[in-house]
């Protein structure tokens, strides 16, 4: 798509939520980046959850590494959650990456890349929907559900355009909207 010249072009995070050794969500991540940068309407940025030293417990101040992953998620725009499906959930890495920011992810919306055998990762998506509704996000319905023993990237690639249209047109929307009046949470 191309970009509206006097419109910047929306800042995707795109997090990868598994920090598990091994992990295939790495390079579903990076795959993902690389097809939205073809895109001259949005600018995304891989916040990869494994380069993070999160606490083992949440302490009574946030650490530095939460306090620079809460500066990720306030300088999005909106945000692409790229999760594998743990026993019919998402990884704990996720969640206590989620919970380092609280007004940071207000009124952006987001949409989810997931992958797992089978579901392609829906069920940890149904999980998230409701996470992110307590934070007051827009949850995008379109997504890219990988089944990693029978898709290729082909397959992949045509769910993309339709969720990457409907992110921009949210994110734009919101952030306009944040602009225009404070959010009243």
């Amino acid at each position: 798509m191309v970009r509206d010249e006097d419109t910047p072009p929306l800042r995707v995070a795109v997090i990868i939520g598994s920090t598990r050794e091994g992990r295939v969500g790495e390079e579903v991540g990076h795959w993902f980046a690389q097809y939205a940068a073809r895109r001259d309407d949005l600018e995304p940025v891989v916040v990869d959850l494994a380069g993070f030293d999160f606490p083992a417990r949440y302490p009574g101040r946030a650490t530095a590494p939460m306090r620079d992953f809460a500066a990720q998620v306030r300088r999005a725009d909106a945000f692409v959650v790229v999760t594998p499906e743990y026993n019919r959930s998402f990884p704990a890495s996720l969640k206590q990456a989620i919970d380092c920011a609280y007004d940071e992810w207000h009124t952006k919306p987001v949409a989810f890349v997931s992958y797992g055998h089978g579901s392609r990762g829906l069920y940890a998506v149904e999980q998230l929907r409701s996470v992110f509704t307590e934070l007051h996000t827009v949850t995008l319905r379109n997504g890219v559900g990988v089944d990693l023993l029978a898709e290729s990237p082909k397959d992949r690639a045509a769910a993309v355009t339709p969720m990457l249209d409907q992110l921009r047109w949210w994110g734009l929307a919101l952030r306009e909207a944040r602009a225009l009046r404070p959010y009243a949470s």
